[in-house]
């Protein structure tokens, strides 16, 4: 039986903003680009050749079907580069800032991105994905996140838990968002934002009771309407807005 390890240490990134970003920010390995052959007179087309041939990366032109192939999506706007998978960080490493942001049982890729554009946006860079119960850092991930993935420092080392019990024992006040808080998020005293790590829980599946038992705070986004709550991304959308102020 062949034992050889088959997983691929690459990936195809899509999409004008991701592909833009990531060669833009240098933290991957660039093997090749891919347009469509069909759209090489299109201006951004033209403005990623010249950016891929300023970086040595050789682009091959090939037909829309080859492109859906390569990256298993419609939604690729004419362009696809081969490149090393994301370069996570050590956990240690996001320690060393002051702002954290730990998304805890999000399911659904198209929220991550969503959120990790917010959170670029809002000064929440440095960002803990649990080993389980979230999705990786992947091309569709990127590519909801519009490339902003490309200039965060992302960890997927531990489990939720752990990361809450680290970063308590560092010193960090642990602030989760939950529809049920008992503190309205613009009412979270400033002491609580100099050293802080947001949790925010997903639509099906909120934060763990575990991390809810150890939080400092449990802030609510006062709402006016007649429906239940927000989207998960629209809600760390908001919340990170406000603690950014």
């Amino acid at each position: 039986m062949n034992t050889k390890n088959t997983f691929s240490v690459n990936e195809y990134l899509y999409g004008f903003n991701p592909v833009f970003e990531a060669i833009r920010s240098g933290r991957r390995k660039f093997i090749r680009a891919f347009i469509n052959q069909s759209l090489s007179d299109n201006k951004r087309i033209e403005k990623f050749v010249k950016l891929c041939r300023q970086n040595n990366i050789p682009v091959e032109s090939v037909d829309k079907g080859k492109l859906i192939q390569l990256c298993n999506s419609r939604d690729n706007q004419g362009v696809v580069l081969y490149c090393s998978h994301y370069p996570y960080i050590s956990f240690e490493k996001t320690l060393e800032s002051n702002r954290l942001l730990l998304i805890d049982n999000v399911e659904d890729p198209h929220n991550v991105g969503a959120i990790l554009r917010s959170a670029e946006i809002f000064g929440f860079k440095n960002v803990l994905l649990p080993r389980k119960g979230v999705p990786d850092v992947y091309p569709s991930v990127v590519k909801v996140s519009s490339g902003a993935t490309e200039f965060m420092n992302i960890t997927k080392e531990h489990f939720a838990n752990s990361y809450a019990k680290k970063a308590k024992e560092d010193g960090y006040s642990i602030v989760v968002l939950d529809a049920k808080g008992d503190v309205e998020i613009n009412d979270l005293p400033d002491s609580a934002t100099k050293k802080m790590l947001l949790v925010i829980g997903g639509e099906n599946k909120s934060v763990g009771q575990f991390i809810i038992n150890m939080a400092d705070y449990i802030v609510k986004i006062n709402q006016l309407g007649k429906i239940n709550s927000l989207n998960a991304s629209v809600a760390a959308g908001v919340a990170m807005f406000a603690l950014s102020k």
